[in-house]
């Protein structure tokens, strides 16, 4: 029974149903002043298990409690942020290691709980949407490809944007299904662990992607012909590495976390060709060289079994020092005829992104690139950098396709910040890119972080 002077809550989110990328404003209120209420979230999946998430607030002297203003005096985070609720979730552990478990076309929905010390209560829905209204998901299954499309609503032609995914492998349909949301038509493109290819990044050929390629510009006829690529971790090597090869078909490259120079196939490499130094890309039938190709600096690598350094990241580093190998193994980014955006988390330890970054920002600049090239590097993020306001606490877990554990760097809050202010940051370099198209302008570096967001 409730005691007689106890307050009664009232949870409000605004807005209830939105964008995953759209932040909310979550306040409690009838509370007395100066009274302690416990908020918490589930977020649950579809095919069992959830993420949660707690913490705890001080209410104002009008009884009230707004997430945008207050930090919370113990819990799951501890600082002011309006969706720290979401991004410092943790996993059940009946529930898989994906965050985005559940079909993109299908909203994620968190129940808010508001609990006072005396046991009154208040419950709120939040929902989280990828595809906006009308946004349609296709699957492709053409000329050998294998990926999703998702169209936005309204008539073309569209501006598009091609998602590549790391050494995970699978379709990225996430990003692709908010770049829709945003007026870009998206193709989340499949080039290993989907169905149909192979389940290792072993030795795949760049005339897949350039047949993809071709296969966007003929098809979905373009907007100003500007056809970008976006791809994280491998997929941002990629990027890079496709925008150098093709770039009479590549308007511009977004690359999360990228390598600056091709790599081995290191985590995701078939075992029965070469592993963790097998060859990657084949362009013609070739192999590309990369850094694990009988480099003369690298004695080790984390890939072995062996229990793992603390820092995976040490290994490229050395590799670094076989300066021979390390020129031929380098992407020639200075063939890219188009903008380039780069995005790194500073305590990356998986592999050196803010470092590679660098490298490509410094190669571009001494070839007086013609285009816009920006870097977003943030503090206290790694290599899992993520869409806006989803959980950011996996910190260490096994990786996809090897099952080595690793450590991918970065704190929950400032994985959590590079999430959201990258893909501000990526939103504002695709405009920019499209309106400038067919135009030169001299090369801009931008070093960053969310405050410019």
């Amino acid at each position: 029974m409730t005691p007689p002077h106890a307050s009664t809550p009232l949870l409000t989110v605004r807005p209830v149903d939105a964008l995953i990328d759209e932040p909310r404003q979550i306040i409690v209120s009838g509370l007395s002043p100066d009274e302690l209420v416990s908020i918490s979230t589930k977020t649950r999946r579809s095919g069992g298990g959830y993420w949660d998430s707690q913490a705890t607030f001080l209410a104002d002297a009008k009884g009230v409690v707004d997430l945008t203003r207050d930090a919370p005096v113990g819990g799951d985070y501890a600082e002011v942020s309006a969706m720290g609720l979401l991004w410092s979730q943790q996993r059940s552990d009946t529930v898989g290691k994906d965050v985005f478990a559940d079909a993109v076309m299908a909203p994620l929905h968190t129940t808010f709980t508001a609990e006072t010390a005396e046991g009154s209560s208040a419950q709120a829905e939040l929902i989280q949407r990828f595809a906006a209204p009308k946004v349609t998901r296709r699957e492709i299954r053409e000329e050998g490809l294998v990926g999703t499309l998702f169209t936005p609503a309204g008539p073309g032609p569209h501006p598009i944007v091609v998602v590549l995914n790391g050494s995970g492998g699978g379709i990225n349909e996430p990003r692709g299904a908010l770049y829709a949301s945003y007026g870009y038509q998206a193709f989340a493109l499949g080039y290993f662990k989907a169905p149909g290819l192979s389940p290792h990044i072993t030795e795949t050929p760049l005339e897949y992607f350039e047949t993809g390629l071709r296969w966007t510009h003929r098809e979905l006829q373009p907007r100003k012909g500007f056809v970008a690529v976006s791809g994280q971790s491998r997929g941002g090597e990629l990027s890079l590495l496709l925008g150098a090869t093709y770039p009479d078909l590549v308007s511009a490259v977004i690359a999360y976390v990228p390598g600056a120079m091709v790599h081995g196939a290191q985590g995701a490499g078939d075992p029965e060709r070469g592993g963790w130094q097998g060859v990657t890309w084949t362009k013609d039938g070739q192999p590309l060289a990369h850094l694990w190709q009988d480099n003369k600096a690298v004695h080790w690598h984390p890939w072995h079994g062996d229990a793992p350094p603390n820092r995976h990241h040490s290994v490229f580093f050395e590799g670094l020092k076989d300066r021979d190998l390390a020129q031929r193994a380098r992407i020639p980014v200075e063939k890219i005829q188009g903008a380039v955006l780069l995005i790194s988390g500073r305590d990356d330890r998986a592999w050196p992104s803010s470092l590679y970054s660098r490298m490509v920002v410094s190669s571009l600049q001494r070839s007086q690139h013609p285009h816009r090239v920006s870097h977003l590097d943030f503090d206290d993020a790694g290599h899992s950098i993520n869409l806006p306001f989803v959980p950011s606490t996996q910190l260490s877990t096994l990786h996809p396709v090897s099952k080595v554990p690793f450590t991918s760097g970065g704190t929950a809050s400032g994985n959590a910040k590079a999430d959201e202010g990258s893909w501000r940051g990526v939103l504002n370099f695709l405009d920019d890119a499209i309106n400038s198209k067919g135009t030169s302008r001299p090369l801009v570096q931008l070093l960053s972080d969310t405050q410019n967001f």
